[in-house]
């Protein structure tokens, strides 16, 4: 991938990117963070994640360079597969930090049919960016699938690919919607991606369980 240029500045909460650096740690360990902190040339957060407040101060730029480097340091492949491991883990700690707040907690237990379940997911999870971060998420749907657009992306923020690379939010929805449904597997795929030149990245989940 390559970086390319472009002006804004935009931010996650400094409590979403430690749980980002938090969940690299728990998938790759601590030496290992170290190593793609130092390839992504963010060398000042090691052993310094952000605190855990709502202010909006960890780049969009931070999040997309960590993308980067575990490519660069693992290769396409493992890199992207590492990503989409972080991205469940992600979800997890999310779960935990913000479960209540959000209203993702009760779901998982309330009588709703699977595919409410499924769609309030996504939605209280669309809105946790929404409010605790610049990134700009939109949740519709068709007759068998949900769509997840999100319309300003960090994981491909100012990187150029062949194919869309935002495995940190597939992996997040993935998890979320196994957890929400018991153990059910869904197909959760990115079809767009601001990163190869679409206008939005969009990731497409099916409604019923593949299983």
């Amino acid at each position: 991938m390559m970086r390319i240029d472009t002006s804004p500045t935009y931010y996650y909460s400094n409590n979403l990117g430690r749980i980002l650096l938090q969940a690299m740690e728990e998938v790759l360990g601590r030496n290992g963070v170290i190593a793609v902190l130092k390839q992504a040339k963010l060398e000042t957060r090691i052993n310094n994640y952000p605190k855990n407040n709502s202010d909006k101060k960890f780049r969009f730029e931070e999040v997309s360079q960590i993308q980067n480097a575990l490519e660069a340091s693992y290769g396409i492949r493992g890199g992207r597969g590492l990503a989409l491991r972080v991205g469940r883990v992600y979800f997890k700690v999310i779960l935990r930090e913000f479960g209540n707040e959000v209203g993702l907690s009760e779901i998982a237990s309330h009588p709703y049919p699977v595919d409410e379940k499924v769609r309030l997911t996504l939605k209280r999870i669309a809105d946790l960016f929404n409010q605790y971060s610049d990134q700009q998420v939109v949740l519709s749907q068709t007759e068998t699938k949900f769509v997840w657009t999100v319309n300003r992306c960090p994981y491909c923020w100012r990187l150029k690919a062949d194919s869309s690379i935002c495995l940190q939010l597939v992996g997040l929805l993935q998890e979320a919607l196994y957890w929400v449904s018991s153990g059910r597997f869904y197909s959760v795929e990115e079809t767009d991606c601001i990163g190869k030149g679409d206008e939005a990245c969009v990731i497409v989940v099916d409604q019923q369980p593949m299983d």
